[in-house]
């Protein structure tokens, strides 16, 4: 396909070492060329080679001192001509060498438009375009590996291959409905449902990775709650290993939501730190009380603090009958203080949620929650590597769409529907799939796809 010539600063804005300006389309090296005073012109240079020189404006006045790569279509992420330009990090800098290009005619990208036009030029596919957002954005190691897995292929490969499955069907059906006197019924029926049963067999494994990829992708919000002073923060604070939230003795430090993420045995947390939740007078103290009770709602997970060197109050119970039908884990801080709290009633309280010792004071426990963590989202560990996870919404939807239909074409060939009625549920599901990588999408959800990117991706 052929597009204009577009540029993007393809680094963070800032101060720093280096910037990049990315500039891709049919007019990309004549137009940097047009500005680059080097050894040699932009525009008779070997592809894939970087070259030193200047760049200057209209007056002939240097602008910049640069190391300008060029590539040509199609061994480049666009397969169109590229050219970026590595200048001296600065905002100032960067944003004179962005208009300098402008100037030649250039048109500013949009967010994601280096990538959109990688898939609209086949050079990959959505599912890999996608997973360049999660890439950008993993919050761990696991998550990282799960984007790097998808942005080269791997999720792709499975969906074609299901579709080719998909297609020989069709295909079987096609020559069975033209050449009905060739027809063993009894054969094709065989045929489908043994199919069909394997396609659909394939696609409830990726949906059984749904849960854990959506986890990695997006990280589990979690809230941790509890009376004031019972050492919210300071568990807080543990995770992260620096001092984020205020810690004080006095009940009520914090007033506002803090929210920060962290690495829990692969698993990212969005840890919520909240306003202790107790009746109080204070105006700001209760509006912070309200949002704790807010997020409460919304989390994925809840961590409720106990006190273990105080006696069980009016609060804690009814905390503890909030969060037990949850994803919680009960934490009973402050084991370094003398017994207070009586552990059989808060067992009454919530029996099927675990219950974890820990001082944070002292820094023990620490491991014993993390493994309670793992335990109750990932049976104690996340699967082997070997797993092609599914973490995208949008996946997650296609796929259990698709899944309910090939079962519906199992369910007609079991019923003796004629093949052309089965034809048509193994056509839909083979559709969905093909939305899944993109071979079936509209224009709209590509634009909101690709809007989720930053500029100059």
């Amino acid at each position: 396909m052929e597009f204009d010539t577009i540029a993007a600063i393809a680094t963070p804005l800032g101060e720093g070492g280096i910037a990049i300006i990315r500039v891709s389309g049919t007019d990309a090296i004549q137009a940097v060329d047009k500005v680059f005073k080097g050894r040699k012109r932009l525009s008779t240079v070997d592809s894939h080679t970087i070259h030193y020189g200047h760049l200057v404006d209209e007056k002939g006045d240097v602008l910049e001192e640069v190391m300008v790569s060029v590539m040509r279509a199609p061994r480049t992420f666009t397969r169109e001509d590229v050219a970026e330009i590595n200048c001296h990090g600065g905002i100032v800098s960067v944003n004179r060498v962005l208009d300098l290009i402008l100037a030649q005619g250039v048109r500013l990208a949009e967010p994601g438009e280096f990538t959109k036009r990688a898939f609209l030029n086949g050079r990959i596919d959505l599912s890999q375009a996608e997973a360049v957002i999660d890439l950008i954005r993993a919050k761990t190691d696991r998550a990282m590996k799960v984007a790097v897995s998808q942005v080269q292929g791997k999720l792709s490969r499975l969906i074609e291959q299901l579709r080719h499955q998909l297609i020989q069907l069709m295909a079987h059906i096609e020559v069975t409905i033209d050449y009905p006197e060739h027809d063993v019924d009894e054969v094709t029926r065989t045929l489908l449902a043994d199919k069909s049963r394997w396609v659909r067999e394939e696609i409830e494994k990726l949906l059984r990775t749904a849960k854990q990829g959506k986890i990695i992708r997006e990280g589990l919000a979690t809230v941790i709650v509890g009376r004031p002073n019972v050492g919210k923060s300071s568990l807080l604070n543990s995770f992260l290993q620096e001092v984020k939230a205020i810690v004080t003795d006095i009940p009520g430090t914090t007033r506002d939501i803090i929210e920060e993420y962290v690495n829990v045995r692969g698993i990212p947390l969005r840890l919520v730190d909240t306003a202790g939740i107790r009746e109080t007078e204070d105006v700001v103290e209760r509006i912070g009380v309200e949002k704790s009770r807010e997020m409460l709602a919304k989390a994925d997970l809840t961590l409720l603090l106990l006190n273990y060197g105080e006696e069980l109050t009016v609060e804690d119970r009814n905390l503890l009958q909030v969060v037990q039908n949850m994803n919680a884990i009960v934490i009973m801080n402050k084991t370094d203080l003398p017994q207070k709290i009586d552990v059989d009633a808060v067992r009454e309280l919530v029996p099927g949620l675990p219950l974890i010792m820990m001082s944070v004071k002292e820094e023990e426990g620490v491991e014993r929650l993390e493994e309670a963590i793992a335990r109750l989202f990932f049976a104690g560990s996340i699967q082997s590597d070997d797993l092609t996870y599914v973490s995208n919404a949008r996946h997650i939807q296609l796929l259990n769409e698709a899944s309910r239909t090939i079962g519906e074409a199992i369910d007609a060939v079991e019923a003796g529907m004629p093949v052309d009625m089965v034809a048509f549920d193994i056509r839909r599901t083979w559709e969905l799939l093909g939305e899944v990588v993109g071979d079936t999408v509209s224009e709209d959800l590509l634009d909101q796809i690709f809007s989720q990117f930053c500029l100059g991706k």
